[in-house]
């Protein structure tokens, strides 16, 4: 690293709907000590360069994508730079996303009370009981893991065009009673705190929003007559999926969830995932868990798609391809799940060499050629060998019986820690 990199050259204060008002004494005599300040438009229209001495300081309106801008601040690494951002910057801001790709020792971040802070304080919600989620430039899908029976959700949105889409979301959810709290321009002069009931919302024109696009919802869940519950607990109902009848079915999904630990920010390939049932609930199941799924076939690989955006997993990454060659190039895991047929020994060592130290592969079989494979590769690596029988109760005749389901041969092992 050059010496000049050896210092702190990158500067990013949080600052709030009322400006320069809402920086710290240190804040305050770094932004008048900057050399090149990037903020929004939004931000630089509130500010006095000259009465902060800035009149010689080169402004860069901040239009450019995360992206851009990273190149943008690369170049210039080692350069003094000041960015102002609005709230924590360190709480799904830019602050975070800086520190991905540079290192702690060259930034310093100073923050103002992030919007979750400022409208669970006018709202009296205790932070740590609450879900907090950035819909700031990402999917309202991420949304749909949260709507749940008597939960409360702070998000900070994008424009205002995101309080419809979440209206329409919870009607969709039949969970138009829930009530919606939009705080605008929270902590300025222009705050506006408003109450509506979502399908209210959903019932109004987005294209005629009455809200200002800088505002933080706040969304407490109220489940209507038919309302799901699609808790975060492994095993979602198989209905809850668009599927084709091939897929882990809810009560063996559980077991294999269970098998596979999802860990927070963990990975996962799902190698033939039908319908990406079990890619989206290890998704679901930790926080920041991410999932690729390959599988061979289009529709499937659409009902996957679609599946993912209902259940709040837009990130799933997916992949049309067939396994061991549609793995290729692909980061490295820290859990395989291989489901339904027979293992190849070529599929079986690509999964796991692929795997992370302290990596777990879980591979399910319902067929007699399947049960072999299973065993023979269990006589050989070892691991844990388990059978799966479900039955479920239905109608025979006027009474009801058990009606067995296929059952369901499980392996699973784990890759040593010390493994390089």
């Amino acid at each position: 690293m050059s010496e000049v990199a050896d210092r702190c050259w990158l500067t990013v204060l949080g600052i709030g709907d009322d400006g320069i008002n809402s920086l710290t004494p240190a804040g305050l005599t770094l932004l008048k000590n900057a050399r090149a300040l990037v903020a929004p438009e939004r931000v630089l229209k509130a500010l006095d360069l000259k009465a902060l001495g800035l009149e010689a300081c080169e402004v860069i309106p901040w239009t450019m994508g995360v992206g851009p801008t990273l190149e943008f601040l690369k170049a210039r690494r080692g350069t003094p730079v000041t960015i102002l951002a609005t709230g924590d910057p360190m709480n799904f801001g830019i602050g975070a996303t800086m520190r991905r790709s540079i290192p702690p020792e060259e930034m310093v971040v100073i923050p103002s009370p992030s919007g979750f802070s400022l409208a669970a304080a006018r709202l009296g919600w205790a932070l740590p009981e609450i879900a907090c989620v950035s819909l700031h430039g990402r999917s309202v899908a991420g949304l749909q893991p949260h709507i749940l029976p008597a939960n409360r959700i702070l998000s900070l949105t994008s424009v205002a065009r995101t309080i419809h889409e979440v209206a329409d979301m919870l009607v969709a959810r039949r969970y138009g009673g829930s009530t919606l709290i939009v705080l605008e321009h929270i902590g300025g002069e222009l705050e506006r705190v408003t109450e509506h009931l979502a399908s209210d919302v959903s019932a109004l024109d987005a294209a005629k929003s009455p809200f200002a696009d800088f505002n933080i919802l706040a969304v407490e869940c109220v489940p209507g007559d038919g309302a799901a519950i699609h808790a975060p607990v492994p095993g979602l109902p198989d209905d809850a999926f668009i599927h084709d009848g091939q897929m882990t079915k809810r009560e063996v999904r559980a077991a294999t969830l269970a098998a596979l630990q999802p860990c927070p920010h963990a990975l996962l390939w799902d190698v033939g995932a039908g319908c990406g049932s079990v890619a989206i609930e290890w998704m679901r199941a930790a926080r920041g868990a991410r999932a690729v799924a390959i599988e061979a076939k289009a529709t499937r690989n659409a009902m996957i798609a679609q599946n993912a955006i209902v259940l709040g997993t837009p990130g799933l990454k997916i992949i049309e391809g067939r396994a061991p060659a549609a793995l290729d190039d692909l980061e490295a895991p820290d859990a395989v799940f291989i489901g339904g047929g027979i293992i190849e020994a070529a599929l079986f060592e690509t999964c796991w060499q692929a795997l992370k130290p302290g990596g777990r592969l879980v591979a399910n079989a319902v067929t007699v050629e399947g049960d072999a494979s299973l065993s023979a590769l269990h006589a050989e690596h070892g691991g844990s060998l388990t059978r799966i029988s479900i039955a479920r109760a239905g109608p025979v005749g006027g009474f009801r019986g058990f009606r067995p389901m296929m059952p369901v041969t499980q392996w699973s092992l784990q890759t040593p820690w010390g493994q390089s």
